[in-house]
């Protein structure tokens, strides 16, 4: 994937990421992860058809260009897949434009051969302004497969897990095809789970048991308009049912993300991207985070923003991407770590002791 342009990576100084199976993005406060994390969720949102919403709840569109409209016209955006055979490609500009809005100024896609720098065929969509053109139907099945390869990325986020919060609120059980963003569906995808994949279904309750001992299973009973919320039962001797609200925080975020790692293939996005999961987990909660991140990574690309030692601890130095600001250029960089050259490091000292002592870069 290659960014400039977009936020805090600048135009003149283009940002790239090799994505593997699993890519951890480590980096401090103000690093610019949570930008990178954004553009993959801008892009989720041009493949739904709902650019122009998502730059209108943004507030302006200015905020998407690095320093403004004033100092960037443009935001470019690449996105690059990997097959058997071909090499998949999608190119995309963006501008400013009158009313504050943010438009889709270009878009292309190209296929080259796996094997060699030869491209087969190259085509420039017509351009849409405020939405993708790659959401209009075609008869070309190159397109057709870059749009649901895009389409099938999706960007997660449970940092919101106030009482009021949705993830806490009774939802129709329809409305359960997959787990949305915020976990707003997650009584119903559960619900789901266990009455289609009993197997999944008994591991997510498995997990959660481990880092919540008191808990024996989820009460998932629909009302006669077929709403279910996420009440749950305790080990203890009575028949006592709990409310969402009787979940701390932490725990309700662990329900999420086990829900989310742990589904079948069946369900399972192309890519799951999240952003800072750790938010609010006890150390025992992060270890089993990185199980089922790992569980996951054999039928998905995993995509995860942090700043977690106990996290980054949990993985090998080639799944480790540094994320940091570049103050003399004013942009974000990346690097990836390679494992061969902390080799003697690595002999001594974790690699969370590493990035503290500012060896591996990335802090503040």
């Amino acid at each position: 994937m290659n960014i400039s342009g977009y936020k805090s990576i600048s135009p003149r100084f283009p940002l790239s990421i090799d994505f593997g199976n699993i890519t951890i993005l480590l980096g401090a406060n103000g690093s610019g992860k949570s930008n990178i994390i954004g553009f993959l969720k801008m892009v989720s949102y041009m493949m739904s058809g709902n650019f122009r919403l998502f730059v209108v709840k943004a507030g302006s569109g200015q905020l998407f260009l690095h320093y403004g409209a004033k100092h960037t016209d443009v935001i470019k955006g690449q996105l690059v897949f990997d097959d058997d055979t071909t090499i998949d490609q999608y190119d995309f500009e963006l501008t400013h434009a009158a009313s504050d809005l943010l438009i889709i100024k270009s878009e292309e896609v190209s296929f080259w051969e796996r094997n060699g720098d030869k491209r087969i065929k190259s085509v420039a969509l017509e351009p849409n302004l405020k939405e993708s053109a790659l959401t209009q139907q075609t008869s070309d099945p190159g397109i057709s497969m870059i749009r649901k390869a895009i389409a099938g990325s999706k960007v997660y986020q449970f940092h919101d897990s106030s009482v009021e919060s949705p993830i806490r609120q009774s939802c129709h059980v329809d409305n359960a095809d997959y787990l949305q963003s915020e976990g707003n569906n997650l009584a119903a995808f559960l619900y789901r789970l266990r009455n289609n994949y009993p197997t999944n279904y008994h591991r997510i309750v498995g997990y959660i048991r481990q880092i919540m001992p008191q808990f024996n299973d989820f009460y998932l009973e629909p009302n006669d308009k077929g709403y279910v919320m996420l009440r749950w039962t305790d080990r203890s001797p009575n028949d006592y049912v709990m409310l969402p609200a009787q979940l701390s925080d932490g725990t309700i975020r662990f329900i999420a993300l086990a829900t989310l790692l742990l589904q079948p293939q069946a369900t399972m996005p192309n890519v799951i991207i999240i952003d800072e999961p750790e938010l609010g987990l006890h150390p025992f909660a992060i270890t089993q985070l990185a199980e089922m991140i790992k569980e996951a990574s054999i039928y998905t690309q995993v995509i995860v923003a942090t700043q977690s030692p106990g996290l980054v601890d949990e993985f090998e130095a080639n799944q480790i991407t540094i994320v940091e600001r570049d103050e003399e250029n004013d942009t974000t960089i990346t690097h990836k770590l390679n494992a061969e050259e902390l080799t003697e490091w690595l002999d001594n000292y974790a690699l969370s002791e590493l990035w503290d002592k500012n060896v591996l870069g990335g802090r503040p």
